[in-house]
């Protein structure tokens, strides 16, 4: 599927533009075992890189006019580099012009090139192609034109991309977690300092199975924002009552609950799952090490009762691809990926059981919402990087 990915971008470049990429970059989507909702938090994390790209076939111009095709899309977005870049109402050019703009803030880089990319990173399915679009750019572009920025600051160019050009207040993990993936592990990042370290992610006889309910409901940057808006309400509250508290993470469950009343019934459930989820990272780093996969995969599960109930990001069809699994021998945990309101359930399952279980679940799924179940099966991979044939 990778060569498949690279083989179609590169003939596409080169029948664009008559000349064969100088380049050829992958940017991968992610997973996140654990640690949902908590990057903006200043939790940990516990994402990975996985096998599915964004491939961008790109060369430089000698002057400063770009060319990007968006191959999947069939659409074209020209643009001269000395131009002001301001959001456009062409949404998908906004990852890229977001991170450009930095690039010349921060450097004098005039240089034009052309690009073509695609992907196999299904689209809003909470597997983050923006952030690997964004990094994938960056990243290309950097060594391109020898611009000399660090992964780090790769990372973080394609997060305020998407906060300024995009308008979702994202955390940092997706970004990260395409930049610094590395084959077979997981990263825990700690999203307040960005110090982070890699874990074995050697599953054994389990593998990792994606479930695309296919659905996105149009609440997830609403949605987003507004939990971001009532935790940090309810982080203040707590400061007030416990000063030493400077993050949810020097905030204890025995603290949220005494403020029960005063943080009122939703601020609450938020809070309530936040400090709650940055102790199920912890967990979950310790049962990967001692290969405690059962462990793992009702940490996954706790999880997802958490984002349905309390944190209210799921919906009806997450609910159902979750329950569904709950009394299979196969299944070791479940739960929704991502923002929420649509996406993937990542699911702990045994090797050789998938085929029998997509089956199963996607006959289920169809005849209760009408509609087509996709999978994914996962690999963990490396992060971005030039290809070299």
């Amino acid at each position: 599927m990778k060569k498949k990915l690279i083989q179609n971008t590169t003939e596409h470049f080169e029948k664009s533009f008559q000349n064969k990429p100088q380049h050829i970059f992958l940017s991968p989507g992610r997973i996140n075992i654990i640690g949902e909702h908590v990057d903006y938090n200043d939790g940990f994390v516990l994402p990975a890189a996985i096998n599915k790209y964004v491939c961008i076939a790109i060369s430089p111009n000698t002057n400063s006019d770009c060319t990007i095709i968006a191959k999947d899309l069939n659409e074209v977005f020209e643009f001269n580099l000395n131009d002001n870049l301001v959001p456009n109402p062409t949404m998908w050019i906004n990852y890229i012009l977001g991170v450009l703009q930095q690039l010349k803030e921060q450097k004098q880089f005039s240089n034009g090139f052309n690009a073509v990319f695609s992907s196999t990173i299904p689209i809003g399915s909470g597997l983050s192609s923006s952030a690997a679009v964004e990094c994938g750019f960056a990243f290309a572009l950097n060594k391109m034109f020898n611009l000399g920025f660090s992964k780090e600051e790769i990372a973080l160019i394609g997060q305020k991309s998407e906060h300024t050009f995009v308008g979702v207040k994202c955390g940092i993990m997706d970004q990260f977690a395409s930049v610094f993936g590395k084959k077979n592990k997981v990263i825990k990042l700690d999203c307040n300092t960005l110090e982070y370290e890699y874990h074995k992610a050697d599953f054994k006889k389990y593998s990792l199975l994606l479930l695309d309910s296919n659905v996105k409901h149009t609440h997830l940057t609403s949605g987003y924002n507004d939990r971001r808006n009532e935790v940090e309400q309810g982080l203040a509250i707590i400061k007030q009552h416990f000063p030493k508290v400077k993050t949810f993470r020097n905030c204890t469950e025995e603290m949220v609950n005494s403020l029960q009343n005063e943080l009122g019934e939703t601020i609450f459930k938020r809070c309530h799952f936040v400090v709650k989820e940055i102790q199920r990272v912890q967990d979950a780093v310790n049962a990967l090490s001692n290969s405690d996969f059962n462990k793992l995969g009702d940490l996954m599960t706790q999880t997802h009762h958490g984002l349905s109930q309390e944190y209210e990001v799921s919906c009806d069809e997450l609910d159902f691809l979750v329950n569904a699994v709950a009394n299979e021998t196969s299944v070791l945990g479940a739960r929704m990926m991502g923002g929420g309101f649509g996406g993937c359930s990542i699911n702990l399952v045994e090797k050789g059981s998938e085929n029998a279980l997509i089956e199963k679940i996607s006959e289920e799924y169809r005849s209760k919402f009408g509609i087509e179940l996709k999978s994914y099966k996962v690999k963990i991979s490396k992060g971005t990087s030039e290809y070299k044939n």
